[in-house]
């Protein structure tokens, strides 16, 4: 089946595409699997992030493989046709180069709520999320990794200003720094609604394994 045939001309002219004109940021809504995203694995095989998953459009995937920066492992059954040549759609592309993970997580809304696994610290629900100060700016808590934590509106309108302490609420577990491969791992705990079945290998097979 033919796929937005009259962009592969535009995506294929690699003669005017610069060397640092390449994507680099990822899909965080791809649309389901009609758009044809590509997933992206660095060179050791493993997704370049889980959450949000290393998607790309596939119109990039495709200029990534005529730059010679990935390899092509696996494919959708629909092809993209242009005047002059059809393409089969990358489904699993490979970089060629290995991509340092990043030494240090941005402290983000996003990161904070993956870090918490988007669960209230206090009670455990996942509905209706805010962030709360553990320790209340009022008095003195500032606003950092250690110092705040996912919470419900219930939980965070009950402790309003108040410690930890005179609220008599408890946090499920101390807020913490994490590490990048820490907040991967959480990630890989919540996939996309939609996953090709191309990508199911490279996704799991470094699972770890229960006892």
């Amino acid at each position: 089946m033919p796929v937005a045939a009259d962009r592969v001309g535009t995506v294929l002219q690699i003669g005017s595409v610069r060397q640092d004109d390449f994507r680099t940021d990822f899909v965080r809504q791809p649309s389901g699997l009609k758009q044809h995203p590509a997933l992206v694995l660095n060179a050791d095989y493993r997704p370049l992030s889980y959450y949000p998953l290393s998607l790309w459009p596939w119109q990039d995937a495709v200029k990534a493989a005529w730059l010679d920066r990935v390899d092509i492992i696996a494919e959708y059954d629909e092809v993209a046709r242009s005047p002059s040549m059809e393409i089969r759609i990358p489904s699993v592309v490979v970089l060629k180069d290995f991509v340092k993970p990043q030494r240090k997580v941005a402290f983000t809304r996003f990161n904070l709520f993956l870090r918490d696994e988007f669960s209230c610290q206090y009670c455990g629900t996942t509905g209706d999320l805010t962030f709360d100060h553990v320790v209340p700016r009022a008095s003195g808590g500032i606003t950092s990794w250690e110092n705040v934590v996912a919470a419900c509106s219930k939980c965070n309108l009950y402790k309003g200003s108040k410690s930890l302490r005179r609220s008599g609420l408890s946090l499920r577990k101390p807020p913490k720094q994490p590490a990048p491969e820490q907040l991967m791992n959480k990630g890989r705990k919540f996939p996309p609604n939609h996953l090709h079945e191309s990508w199911l290998d490279f996704l799991y097979w470094d699972a770890e394994l229960e006892a």
